[in-house]
């Protein structure tokens, strides 16, 4: 039997679809009526459990089902780990960023048409979706919801802006949506969007390390900069024989005041403790942010140039999603503080894996459980 396995920035995920790290704490309080001492009554035990989702294909990138546990070898930090497959329902909890700037103008009306095919392609009736768009702002169209009305509605808001692509900061803000919602969902961003970024506050690194922590799953349908160009609007030219004082120039679009990075990024005391994940994608400051962060959190990118491109992504991503192998395991190794490097290998020839890297963990001591 042959094994193929991934680690680093190539095959890690998570969720990737969506997903994470799950964290049970359970609180047990004995107390005696009238005589047990106080520092007896409190009994705190600490149990997490991980759950990493994970896609297997063939070498045409075809989906394989029908694995079963005893197909897959999983290590913790190096040290292997008793996986189990979960079969509980886990319902997808997605956000939606789309670019609407004038660059995509054209394309808008192919992407407004996805609302009902993601539903129920992807969504499921147990899923929930909220909907931004973003040029030099951030604007959201939609909170949760799992009605397919008000996803539509959302959709339909869809108005293209300025010229400018705040891709990262959009990326962020999706993040912060998700990470509100409970740790029994399977988390999962989805950016509409060209590659690049422009005008950001936000660096890719920062980002990634916000949805490693939060167990986010990021998947992108990218818009092919070739066709946005095509069919973008003709550059705005202004009239020079104006009212304007001599040197005089008209404000950039998009230079407006928006929160510092430590606010967007709302990490509380957890930023001083980032170092190993800052560590893990030091060399991400590259042009390509949809790359990076399907690559690192173990999503996929679709390409889109067509509709048919269009319908043909979220027909791809609802198969991944609803075809994932969710192993889980209860770390042995839980006294590790720090980030806890994944690798899962598949012991069947010829077949492929993306799983996410990693997770982050404070450490406890068995003695003294700390929080997650």
């Amino acid at each position: 039997m042959s094994s193929i396995c991934y680690t680093g920035g190539r095959n890690i995920v998570r969720n990737a679809t969506a997903a994470g790290l799950l964290v049970a704490l359970f609180s047990v309080m004995a107390w005696a009526q009238d005589a047990t001492p106080p520092e007896k009554a409190d009994i705190s035990i600490t149990t997490r459990f991980v759950m990493t989702p994970v896609t297997v294909t063939d070498k045409s990138g075809n989906i394989i089902n029908g694995l079963t546990v005893k197909d897959f070898r999983l290590e913790d930090n190096k040290k292997p780990q008793t996986i189990t497959e979960d079969i509980a329902i886990h319902p997808i909890s997605m956000v939606i960023a789309v670019q609407a700037n004038l660059e995509v103008e054209k394309m808008l009306p192919m992407i407004q048409k996805l609302a009902s095919s993601i539903q129920a392609q992807v969504l499921g009736d147990d899923g929930e979706a909220a909907v931004l768009q973003f040029d030099h702002r951030i604007i959201t169209l939609s909170d949760f919801t799992s009605d397919p009305d008000k996803l539509a509605a959302a959709f339909k808001k869809m108005k293209v802006g300025s010229t400018q692509s705040r891709l990262n900061d959009a990326t962020l803000e999706g993040i912060n949506l998700l990470k509100k919602r409970p740790d029994s969902r399977r988390k999962v961003l989805l950016l509409i969007s060209e590659s690049g970024d422009k005008s950001s506050e936000l660096r890719p690194r920062e980002v990634l390390s916000a949805a490693e922590l939060a167990s986010v799953v990021i998947y992108s349908i990218d818009i092919s900069k070739t066709m946005a160009q095509i069919t973008a609007p003709p550059p705005v030219t202004y009239n020079v024989n104006d009212n304007r004082p001599p040197g005089a120039v008209n404000l950039p679009m998009g230079n407006v005041e928006t929160p510092t990075i430590q606010t967007q990024m709302q990490l509380g005391n957890w930023a001083p403790l980032l170092k190993d994940i800052y560590d893990s994608a030091k060399g991400v400051f590259i042009a390509n942010p949809l790359k990076v962060y399907t690559t690192y959190t173990g999503g996929q990118q679709y390409p889109f140039k067509t509709q048919k491109d269009l319908d043909r992504a979220v027909s791809d991503l609802g198969q991944e999603l609803h075809s994932q192998y969710l192993l889980t395991y209860r770390p042995n190794n839980q006294d590790e503080a720090g980030y806890h490097n994944i690798v899962v290998r598949v012991l069947k020839p010829d077949l492929y894996i993306r799983a996410r890297e990693g997770y982050y963990w404070a450490g406890s001591k068995p003695d003294s459980p700390a929080k997650p």
